[in-house]
């Protein structure tokens, strides 16, 4: 006997142009102005229906004194002239003119403002992405559901919680991608605040539909089957679950017979169930990925970090900076990554910011294959190019890294200014070309990515870090700081030790600007060295 298992099917509703708002937090922003907006002309529109009310209220408070009047006396009433005008008046005129009111709309303004609106607002690709998200900060943060739905985020300044209709949509998300791990998860936390007796558009019915099912894709079989009652408890003539239930049984049933074969009449064996396994964008590495953007990575050695120093440096007798030399903190050794403090001013992150922001499109990456530029699940974010013709404080800015690293700008690529979105991100990943990509700079012209400068141009209240899995390194972003490692040897060879990520943001805002320099031009300012890893 052979029994099928219905499955669900999500319908989204249909959206409109792609604005990609869930990849940039600084964009998001706008639509915080553009819902305030929406609220001012809703005001207007109730504002004109309660005083389109308010007349028709009057009126009916005044014909219903004349009435009360009127059929007391009838002939008396309309035996005066004056009472029998205006009574032919009223039904041949004025009634009209009180349907007229009755008729006339008063949604127009704030339609055509919705409808303007309306072409600026998140489509589904976004409340997708921003649902996974904040799976992704789940994971990554080890955070359980509970917190993430009431809202205990480190550094938060506005509480906000989750419905239990909200814990649902985000269980669809994860079903619609197969991971019945979160499935679980957040079918069970929206179950959880129904069941405390939250009064939700949503019933335990379809959110046991939902559980039951991905509790039995995860093989957890015993399980899916409790629930499977408890939902037919409460429908009994559900036809899907009726249809689980002689499925689930059936397999059970199978599962005993073959045990008992197996043991030859010893106890039943249980069901293993499964647990997360792995996920469709695996990486060797993430779990000590995720581990440093939690702050527990590796932690160094006392006796290398007696090596890391603070230091006033002046970048090789620059005459800019003899006077006022930059402030310098060792971050890492290994590959050595240096941090320098108070290095761009609050109002030269705020011209960058600006001349950005009207240009900020999705980040994409260099495809290895193809050569082409693409977006990719694993970097959320979003970017704008600046050169240096364009506005002084970048040319500025690109002079005083040149100054500090004693490199060559005029071979590097433009200023890259980026903002990251929800759970804004940029998973493990080389700044330079490995010998597998031989053509990854070749338009160019300058050759390989020698180094990478990092400014932080934001505080970001949880979250965010740059992390380096190979030798355990997190650098935690800090406004008004930069950063700077060599992604080459002196040799030329790449180092591989400089793999690198952007931890998603869990808090916060994060903005940052990157300058990559390359080799052409650098060939007196670091010479080549004899050996391949020095």
């Amino acid at each position: 006997m052979i029994w099928c298992i219905f499955i669900l099917g999500i319908l989204l509703p249909q959206s409109f142009a792609h604005p990609g708002f869930f990849t940039s937090i600084g964009q998001m922003t706008d639509l915080i102005h553009t819902e305030k907006d929406l609220v001012t002309s809703l005001k207007d529109y109730i504002k004109a229906e309660e005083d389109k009310l308010e007349q028709i209220k009057k009126w009916a408070e005044k014909l219903d004194r004349l009435t009360n009047t009127a059929t007391k006396d009838p002939e008396g009433f309309v035996g005066h002239p004056v009472n029998a005008f205006k009574l032919v008046k009223r039904l041949n005129t004025e009634w009209s003119e009180l349907e007229n009111l009755v008729l006339k709309d008063m949604s127009d303004g704030f339609i055509s403002n919705l409808t303007i609106q309306r072409q600026y607002f998140p489509n589904d690709e976004d409340q997708v992405g921003a649902a996974k998200a904040l799976l992704r900060l789940q994971d990554t943060y080890n955070l359980d559901t509970d917190t993430i739905s009431k809202g205990n985020l480190p550094g938060v300044k506005h509480k906000s919680f989750l419905t239990a209709e909200d814990c649902f949509e985000l269980g669809k998300v994860a079903y619609t991608e197969a991971d019945y791990y979160h499935t679980e998860l957040w079918m069970e936390q929206a179950l959880r605040q129904l069941e405390e007796g939250e009064i939700s558009t949503i019933d335990k019915v379809s959110v046991l539909d939902y559980l039951s099912y991905a509790v039995y894709q995860q093989g957890d079989l015993d399980k899916a089957l409790l629930l499977t009652k408890k939902l037919l408890e409460l429908d009994p003539e559900h036809q899907r679950a009726n249809g689980n239930l002689k499925y689930f049984e059936y397999i059970m049933a199978k599962e005993k017979d073959a045990n008992k074969s197996a043991s030859d009449g010893q106890s039943d064996k249980k069901t293993t169930p499964r647990r997360k396994g792995v996920a469709v964008d695996y990486l060797p590495e993430r779990q000590k990925y995720e581990m440093l953007c939690r702050g527990e990575g590796i932690k160094m050695t006392p006796r290398r970090q007696k090596k890391l120093f603070c230091r006033y440096h002046d970048g090789n007798r620059n005459p800019k900076f003899i006077l006022a030399p930059a402030k310098q903190e060792d971050e890492w050794d290994k590959p050595r990554i240096i941090r320098f403090h108070d290095i761009i001013s609050d109002a030269e992150i705020e011209i960058v910011k600006d001349l950005a922001k009207p240009r900020l499109r999705r980040a994409t990456i260099s495809n290895p294959i193809t050569g082409d530029l693409e977006t990719v699940h694993y970097r959320i974010s979003k970017s704008a190019w600046l050169s240096g013709y364009e506005n002084p404080v970048v040319s500025r800015i690109n002079m005083r890294i040149q100054d500090l690293t004693g490199l060559d700008v005029s071979t590097a690529e433009e200023l890259q200014v980026a903002n990251y979105g929800v759970g804004g991100q940029y998973e493990p990943h080389f700044d330079f070309a490995r010998k597998d990509e031989p053509d990854a700079f070749k338009e160019l012209g300058t050759g390989n990515r020698i180094a990478t400068w990092l400014f932080y141009m934001s505080d970001v209240s949880a979250g965010g870090a740059t992390v380096f899995p190979e030798v355990g390194a997190s650098v935690w972003p800090k406004k008004g700081t930069a950063v700077f490692w060599y992604n080459l040897f002196a040799s030329g060879e790449g180092d591989y030790s400089t793999r690198h990520a952007a931890c998603p943001v869990l808090v916060g805002n994060k903005w940052v600007s990157n300058k990559w320099l390359h080799e052409r031009g650098q060939e007196f300012r670091r010479p080549c060295t004899l050996s391949e890893l020095e």
